[in-house]
């Protein structure tokens, strides 16, 4: 499908979607926990299907509630063996995290995907669970799935890089809980996206387990019960989806008419960062945290220097704020961002220069010089990534004429809504 988007202006009231990397955490620790949860407010989109689908395989059963919330009957800290293979779509937080429970089953468990997802690293992970008394492979030798596990794991010390991915952590963490010996992981390497570890620490504390950075890594003791504090948790507002919505309103918002993102309240969330790199920028930018709202107005903006070692989700809205910036925008840290659903430091650059943009692409980082940019609708390929075709809408609002994203119906990954809610402060979307 393809959506194409005019330049526009843009006003009014809008939420964004329920957190999808809590989502994911919740339904995974709702699974399990002994007992029934209610995981209130979810994300519901085609990532967290998937890990909830992944849960039903595992011995849990989920349902959807009038409402939207989702009911989850946990396995008890015990997955059984799936009778089927457990297709993870095109969800790298539903592999990573399903593995580490895999892990505990005591018999073997198979995880595939779609293609995108099929050349995504997990070998750190998969070496993890080997040394912690499971056996962990790719059937194609190369750390990439369809991926094979057998357990059950015991726990133990383990050693794993944290540039890798921080998936890879929460995994191990997650499961560590349930096993008899607790997991201690010592990180042989920085971890990058290292909030979203904090997010994954967020969900524990609140289902009752105990974990904790130990440096050089982090540390769960075993033989714990995931036991929600009255059998529900409700998921936050997600930042990296505001992130858009807060783009738009600084570079397109009506004059004296802000756009206000609802349901923003603070959370461990690393994407909360999309909030200063906007001031930093010249943006007109009120958070009133105890409401949850971010009124943002149009703005003149400037570039500025972003490391984005754990914040790789706001590379493609920076890139854009980038390109209508005067000056140049420089992303550092960003080698880590290649691998996601694909590589969108490549991705960005590839789709900035074809609406106008001046980009340099480096290994580890992208340049925009805004001051140098015209841009002018054009025809661009989200290849399939959500965060690409939304960051890329954005663009389309303050590029000349008319700017078609191939690929839109991608947006169901993590904001099913998108472009409704675009069209609803008063985009031209054709969607």
């Amino acid at each position: 499908m393809h959506a194409t988007v005019s330049t526009s202006r843009v006003r009014g009231r809008a939420r964004a979607p329920p957190s999808k990397s809590y989502t994911h955490r919740a339904l995974l620790a709702a699974g399990y926990a002994d007992g029934d949860t209610v995981v209130r407010d979810p994300l519901v989109s085609a990532d967290t299907r998937a890990t909830a689908r992944a849960v039903d395989l595992l011995g849990g059963e989920t349902e959807r509630l009038d409402g939207g919330n989702w009911a989850v009957t946990g396995f008890g800290g015990r997955p059984a063996v799936p009778d089927d293979v457990v297709d993870c779509a095109n969800s790298g937080t539903t592999m990573r995290l399903v593995t580490g429970a895999a892990a505990l089953a005591d018999g073997t468990t198979v995880l595939t995907g779609d293609e995108s997802l099929r050349s995504r690293p997990h070998g750190p992970l998969l070496e993890a669970v080997s040394g912690l008394g499971g056996t962990a492979r790719s059937t194609r030798a190369n750390g990439q799935a369809p991926l094979v596990v057998d357990g059950p794991i015991s726990g133990g010390p383990v050693s794993m890089p944290g540039d890798v991915s921080s998936q890879f952590v929460t995994s191990l963490l997650l499961a560590g809980a349930a096993t008899g010996d607790g997991v201690e992981i010592e990180l042989t390497t920085e971890l990058k996206s290292a909030p979203y570890v904090d997010i994954t620490l967020d969900v524990l504390e609140a289902f009752g387990v105990d974990a904790h950075e130990a440096a050089p890594g982090y540390r769960v003791p075993g033989g714990q019960t995931y036991d929600p504090e009255s059998g529900d948790y409700a998921v936050p507002g997600d930042f990296s989806s505001a992130s858009y919505l807060l783009a738009a309103g600084a570079l397109a918002a009506e004059d004296g008419k802000p756009v206000v993102v609802e349901g923003m309240h603070p959370s461990a969330q690393g994407d909360a960062a999309i909030v200063d790199v906007l001031e930093r920028m010249g943006a007109n930018v009120d958070w009133d945290e105890d409401a949850g709202e971010i009124a943002v107005q149009q703005s003149d903006l400037s570039g500025v220097s972003v490391g984005v070692a754990d914040t790789p989700d706001l590379l493609p809205t920076i890139a854009v704020l980038g390109a209508a910036a005067d000056g140049t925008t420089r992303i550092t840290d960003a080698e880590h961002v290649r691998y996601k659903e694909t590589d969108r430091v490549s991705a960005m650059a590839e789709s900035l220069t074809k609406l106008g943009a001046s980009v340099e692409e480096h290994q580890d980082e992208l340049v925009v010089h805004g001051g140098d940019s015209d841009l002018s609708g054009a025809s661009v390929d989200g290849r399939g990534d959500h965060r690409l075709v939304m960051a890329l809408a954005v663009a389309g609002l303050v590029a000349d004429g008319e700017t078609t994203i191939a690929g839109s119906e991608h947006v169901d990954v993590s904001f099913p809504g998108f472009f409704d809610v675009l069209d609803g402060l008063g985009a031209s979307v054709d969607a």
